[in-house]
């Protein structure tokens, strides 16, 4: 499905990611994580057209993607959920939602998809109506999430969706996220709770100063003890 080689981005004439190279596959849930300022959200800002690469190549089913405008990302099935949400805050959740269906493609079924928005996210069939800056930090990274899910994509992005939210809104997301990769959308999580995100991963990649540490299934890649107490901390074994 997708397919990273030797993926390099700058800011300015400083290196951000360098020789960078991922899949994911049809359907598959693979997460990337590594310690703050390691760039994960570079690369998944690259992956969804939102930064320029300076050289190496992205494809997506065999298409070229790298130099395309994000808009073009979005056409061929690729949904990002930045960090940090950027809802319209004084637009309603329905108004945030439906701004995520609006391409033609996806247009059509906009209603049937907002109902499944809010058959995964309950919560927010109830606040349909209420000003998004109005809901909890919680509840807009549901609404975050619903909004790229409008688009119907084949490839979710989500970049630190667990960010500031408490313990068991966490879990309530994770299960989301669970229930939308089964329904057979492919997810690239980039993540800081290491711990669950490894849990729900089939594959994954540890970013380290720009470049990929270790890649495998998440107990091989967090196999080495100096490896895991360097970047992640004393986790549990997998």
């Amino acid at each position: 499905m997708l397919d990273v080689r030797d993926l390099r981005v700058d800011y300015g004439r400083a290196p951000a990611l360098w020789n960078v190279s991922l899949t994911i596959g049809d359907g598959e849930l693979v997460c990337v994580v590594g310690p703050n300022g390691a760039g994960k959200t570079t690369l998944i800002n690259a992956l969804a057209g939102m930064h320029p690469a300076k050289s190496g190549r992205i494809t997506l089913d065999g298409c070229e993607m790298t130099s395309l405008a994000p808009h073009k990302f979005s056409a061929a099935g690729v949904a990002l959920v930045p960090e940090g949400r950027r809802l319209f805050a004084r637009m309603t959740v329905r108004e945030n939602l439906e701004i995520g269906g609006y391409a033609r493609a996806v247009r059509a079924a906009r209603n049937r998809t907002l109902a499944d928005v809010c058959t995964l996210f309950p919560v927010v069939r109830d606040k349909l109506d209420a000003p998004a800056g109005s809901l909890s930090g919680g509840q807009q990274q549901m609404v975050a999430i619903g909004r790229a899910l409008m688009a119907k994509p084949r490839l979710l992005l989500l970049d630190e969706p667990s960010l500031g939210l408490s313990p068991i809104v966490v879990q309530a997301m994770f299960r989301a996220i669970r229930e939308v990769n089964a329904a057979g959308t492919a997810v690239l999580l980039v993540e800081q709770n290491v711990t669950m995100a490894l849990e729900i991963a089939s594959r994954a990649y540890l970013l380290e100063e720009g470049r990929i540490a270790a890649e495998g299934t998440p107990a091989a890649v967090f196999s080495t003890p100096e490896l895991r107490r360097a970047y992640l901390g004393d986790l549990p074994q997998l």
